[in-house]
């Protein structure tokens, strides 16, 4: 399926046609909220400071060219949205009311503190604007003892838990956080979540309200297998490489290939469909060994032989590359995949066949290849991707088409 912008000829309207969003946010959280609901049809309308977002600080940058218009960072999460900035001729907040007026949500970052010191009211707004939907994410929260603390990705991770359960068997390493801003977009998950019902509620009602939406929280929920082992055993879980945390350690499910690529597979020994499919394709290339002996039949026998059954399967996987190990175990219907670099998954078959990425050009000498929407819907089309906007590029424009569209 490709992706199409909003009024194709004969297309239907996305799920967010029509939807206003003014964007009050620098970090992940906010604006990969604000960018999922641009996939979806949503005209996101993003307030700046002169200096532009934090992100528009964070690289790598176009060609190694540092400014506020080539942070990649910032594209990423900022495609499709217009950018205002507020030149000093009026106040943040007198700007924010101009914007808000026929604005369907205002999605905001700011802490309590930072809120005092923009002289902003939630209750006010909510009054003057009663539909409005303010969509706050935040650290943790607009209450609390910790409401004022500052974040990252990494601090969200370690405060929420997730972070205790990711690492190496190795126990004097300390935990190691996993890339991709795995904190902030959970985050973001929540927040669209959130957003839903209340646009759902809105519905109903006709009346907004106020989310509140904590990263912390988010994470605190979404600790795995860590948090139902605590709250019925009473017991802890420990980090492994590259598998599940579990309160005892499990077997090792790493395997270097004849390329020097790993593969990922996880052994079952209690189900025996995959062990005779394990078994027929060691068989299949002379390692299999003593394992097509009847003793092997026996769960226990395969439990108690377990660390000559790891080395054989280490054979298995020094005979044959990544590809190959990887299409091969999974025709055989086992659970395996090739441990993929960044790089990779550019280059990935499947991905490519369902036209995942995409090249978005922001001038005529700096493009980039990005992913394109995740979701793929039936009745309708998502957003492709449309360049990030510049700092301030439509500052003294937006207000003025908002109120001709009124």
């Amino acid at each position: 399926m490709t992706t199409s912008q909003p009024g194709t000829p004969g297309s239907p309207p996305l799920p967010y046609s029509g939807l206003t969003v003014v964007e009050w946010a620098g970090d992940p959280a906010g604006e990969g909220t604000g960018r999922l609901l641009v996939e979806l049809g949503a005209d996101v309308i993003k307030i700046e400071p002169p200096q532009g977002s934090p992100t528009r600080r964070i690289g790598p940058f176009a060609h190694d060219v540092v400014s506020a218009d080539t942070s990649l960072t910032f594209w990423y999460y900022n495609f499709g949205k217009r950018s205002v900035v507020s030149d000093g001729s009026e106040s943040d907040q007198a700007l924010l009311h101009r914007l808000l007026v026929g604005a369907d949500v205002l999605l905001i970052t700011l802490r309590p503190r930072e809120i005092a010191a923009a002289g902003l009211d939630y209750s006010e707004l909510l009054t003057t604007h009663p539909q409005l939907i303010i969509l706050s994410v935040t650290a943790f929260g607009l209450d609390g003892p910790w409401a004022d603390y500052r974040t990252c990705d990494l601090v969200g991770l370690a405060a929420g838990g997730p972070l205790a359960s990711c690492g190496y068997d190795d126990h004097s390493i300390p935990p190691i956080r996993p890339g991709g801003n795995q904190g902030y977009h959970t985050a973001t998950s929540f927040a669209h979540c959130g957003l839903l019902l209340a646009l759902l509620d809105r519905q109903r009602t006709g009346a907004g309200q106020l989310v509140d939406v904590s990263m912390h929280e988010s994470l605190a929920v979404s600790g795995e297998l860590a948090n139902p082992y605590w709250f019925y055993p009473k017991v802890l879980v420990h980090r492994q490489t590259c598998r599940h945390a579990q309160p005892v350690p499990t077997q090792p499910a790493l395997f270097r290939c004849a390329d020097d690529r790993w593969v990922y597979f996880a052994l079952i020994l209690a189900d025996r469909k995959p062990w005779d499919a394990l078994v027929a394709w060691m068989e299949s290339l002379g390692v299999a060994a003593d394992l097509t002996d009847t003793a092997y039949d026996d769960l226990a026998h395969r439990q108690q032989n377990f660390a000559h059954i790891q080395e054989l399967i280490e054979c298995l996987f020094l005979l044959q590359d990544a590809t190959t190990a990887y299409h091969e175990g999974q025709r055989r219907g086992l659970p395996i995949g090739p441990v993929n670099a960044p790089e990779d998954v550019l280059d990935d078959e499947h991905l490519q066949a369902r036209n995942f990425f995409t090249t978005v050009a922001f001038d005529s000498d700096l493009s980039a290849l990005v992913p394109t929407s995740p979701y793929r819907f039936s009745s309708f089309q998502t957003v492709a991707p449309t360049r990030a906007p510049r700092l301030g590029e439509h500052t003294g424009h937006v207000p003025a088409a908002k109120e001709a569209d009124r």
